[in-house]
């Protein structure tokens, strides 16, 4: 699969996971993936955990509430570092958000499937915290992301999207 192919290919997948096994090294090329996205001013603000160990996945999924991925038998979590980069500018979240693109395509053309979730875990209930404080992740680091992964039970449904001619347009808009 091409770029373009895994471009398209790419979309959010809600349902429930096989419970086939992901080998260590595919996780470690689908972190790799992540960790070569641009950062603002090189800072390098991500970092991340792969979970695949069934006791850790299991503590973790006790604190998403409510549950999503559960039936994943791997998820990344993606950690970030408010980090002033330029002019006292952070640029954490774009760095996470190049990152966490460059996974989703990763595991899209490895044959895999996963959502990005986010708000889901960093609102109120602070459940991204509750999964730092299970990963031991030092207090100078938040855990803002997980994405789980896996082989899918069913083919993911895909999105309505807008047509091209709505969203892009050449040297001015509309």
């Amino acid at each position: 699969m091409n770029v373009i192919e895994a471009i398209s290919a790419r979309h959010s997948y809600r349902g429930k996971y096989k419970k086939e096994f992901i080998p260590k090294e595919d996780l470690v090329t689908i972190m790799k993936a992540g960790l070569a996205a641009p950062s603002g001013c090189n800072k390098q603000t991500t970092s991340l955990i792969a979970v695949d160990d069934s006791r850790v996945l299991e503590k973790l999924r006790s604190v998403i509430d409510p549950p999503a991925g559960d039936t994943a038998p791997a998820m990344i979590c993606v950690l970030t570092q408010r980090i002033n980069a330029y002019r006292d500018k952070c640029f954490a979240i774009q760095d996470y958000s190049a990152a966490i693109e460059n996974m989703l395509l990763a595991i899209i053309g490895m044959g895999y499937q996963s959502c990005w979730f986010e708000g889901h875990i960093t609102d109120e209930d602070k459940i991204g915290d509750k999964m730092a404080k299970i990963l031991g992740v030092p207090e100078d680091y938040e855990l803002v992301c997980f994405l789980p992964i896996g082989i899918p039970e069913t083919e993911p449904s895909l999105p309505l999207k807008k047509e091209f001619s709505q969203r892009a347009w050449f040297n001015k808009f509309g």
